[in-house]
């Protein structure tokens, strides 16, 4: 409230109406018993209005995969924001469409959201190839864009170039999802570097609270600050990293996972007692090789790589038996066969 005396006038009305609204909604949380999340929901939305004009509302998505799908769709959903998901492949345009579609059934199915809410979020995210001159008009819009390919240098910097070749405007931040890779040396080449960061979201996005925020050495304040504002209206929680390989999370949680593969290629226990041995022993909610299921051995070769190449510490090398597992096209549950079996 003492934020309305830094206010014009003349927006007093439109304040005075998103209070009522905010107010209407969370004394139906609280009369309903939920008064935490009553409380919690009339907070979100005061400071959601006070945020300021900063606050994205065009977002770009490239990359319709597992980790793309999840962020277009915490967008759309929490940030309210019109989505564009891009895709090189249509079979991936199409899947990510139809997860969009069956995840906000499931919502309101379970009463987390309305009729009306799901038809709004599913017509907030469009969809188009990266190939597609009609649809690639779209990026000259955009405020904010959030990279999710493959992790690869040269899949990443081809697809800078594509948007900066469409016409990606000048004052738009353009952001990595990238796990490992530094963000500097991303964003060399690319025009304006200072509105260039990295925004490492964790798996499953629509469920995992938080973000890692990496600035790379030229990213400006003004780039940050639009970068927590958006994954604020996202509902996530922030981290920050200084931009070393691995940043914070990979650096700590895919050594730990590299051991585990080290330790079944030796024989020294099955998949499932070196899962067993470190739920029950120390309290994680998943084993190790089930999370390397569930992250893609692909991607945790290609993180583990990284770390290798970029810090020189053999004690990075990767485990063996996850490049052959990887060069076999075992990658884990999205083929159906990792280190375990998927039916």
């Amino acid at each position: 409230l003492g934020q309305l005396a830094d206010r014009p006038s003349a927006e007093l009305p439109s304040i005075c109406a998103t209070m009522a609204a905010a107010l209407g909604r969370a004394t139906a949380s609280m009369a309903s018993g939920r008064q935490g999340r009553g409380r919690g929901l009339l907070c979100w939305q005061l400071s959601r209005h006070f945020a300021g004009s900063s606050q994205a509302k065009r977002v770009g998505v490239v990359g319709c995969g597992q980790m793309g799908t999840g962020i277009a769709l915490v967008a759309a959903r929490h940030a309210e924001a019109e989505v564009f998901a891009f895709d090189k492949f249509p079979a991936s345009l199409e899947r990510s469409g139809q997860f969009v579609r069956d995840w906000a059934a499931k919502e309101v199915k379970k009463g987390r959201l309305s009729e009306a809410e799901s038809a709004g979020l599913i017509s907030r995210i469009r969809y188009g190839g990266l190939d597609d001159a009609a649809a690639m008009r779209e990026v000259a819009n955009l405020d904010f864009v959030i990279e999710a390919v493959s992790e690869d240098l040269d899949t990443k910097r081809a697809v800078f170039r594509a948007l900066l070749d469409a016409g990606l405007p000048t004052g738009s931040v353009l952001a990595s999802n990238t796990s490992s890779i530094s963000i500097t040396k991303l964003s060399s080449g690319i025009e304006r570097p200072e509105r260039f960061i990295g925004m490492h979201f964790m798996n499953p996005v629509p469920v995992m609270p938080l973000v890692e925020v990496i600035r790379g050495l030229r990213t400006d304040d003004a780039t940050l600050k639009q970068t927590l504002s958006l994954c604020s209206a996202m509902r996530k929680e922030t981290a920050t990293s200084e931009d070393r390989p691995g940043f914070v999370a990979n650096r700590i949680l895919m050594p730990y996972i590299n051991e585990a593969v080290f330790v079944l290629q030796e024989g020294i226990a099955t998949a499932e007692d070196i899962d067993k041995t470190m739920k029950l022993g120390t309290n994680v909610p998943m084993g190790p090789l089930t999370l390397a299921d569930f992250i893609g051995l692909d991607t945790c070769l290609s993180i583990m790589q990284v770390l290798h190449s970029d810090l020189g510490d053999s004690k990075y090398r990767p485990a063996p038996l996850l490049v052959n597992y990887v060069e076999a096209g075992w990658l884990g549950k999205k083929t159906k066969r990792g280190f375990y079996a998927y039916n």
